[in-house]
């Protein structure tokens, strides 16, 4: 693949990313704030706790770090797994009228279908994630410009280092729930989402 064909898909990657990852789901939880439609703030609350994963990924690779591109991928995997997997949310949500559903619904697709596509797309430059020197090939440096690019709107102070170290704090912190919540709470509460 050519260097900027490759360019613009990443940028893309990121953009497609930014409107079903962030500005859709934020307008969609005021929306069911507003509504009080629990069962879909309950949704989307959960999708904002597993899709954090893709905010650490950001700021691991802006330190440069080979992980933000296996934990880039990773929450590729468990974003479409958090929007379906709880069987009383579904009913739930299958149970209601309106726009709101509608909007819902049509998120839940796309965010799978983009997910879904961007995951097999990842795949090729999962050997970036190997090691540093990796990540630093010409090839690999292309998934670091969105990253670094917002690092210099937001953190252009910020030492990328110090960031970095808060994305590993943050993936430990991550990790540590993740294991809690899939040896014990999903063992005693299935795909009920109710105690969650």
């Amino acid at each position: 693949m050519s260097p900027d064909l490759l360019r613009s898909l990443v940028w893309t990657d990121y953009r497609l990313a930014l409107v079903f990852g962030v500005l859709v789901p934020l307008v969609l939880l005021v929306w069911s704030i507003v509504k009080k439609a629990q069962p879909i703030s309950h949704l989307l609350w959960i999708y904002w706790r597993v899709s954090s994963l893709v905010v650490i990924s950001v700021y691991l690779l802006i330190d440069r770090n080979p992980l933000g591109l296996a934990v880039g991928f990773a929450s590729l995997i468990l974003i479409p797994l958090s929007l379906w997997f709880w069987v009383d949310l579904n009913e739930e949500i299958a149970d209601r009228r309106g726009p709101l559903k509608l909007a819902v619904s049509c998120w839940r697709w796309a965010t799978t279908t983009y997910c879904i596509v961007s995951a097999f797309g990842h795949l090729p430059y999962l050997k970036c994630a190997a090691s540093k020197a990796a990540i630093l090939s010409s090839e690999c440096q292309v998934w670091l410009e969105p990253p670094l690019f917002y690092k210099e709107m937001f953190h252009r102070a910020t030492k990328s280092e110090k960031l970095g170290f808060i994305a590993i704090a943050a993936l430990l912190l991550y990790g540590l729930y993740l294991g809690y919540f899939v040896l014990f709470r999903l063992t005693k509460q299935g795909r009920s989402a109710t105690s969650i």
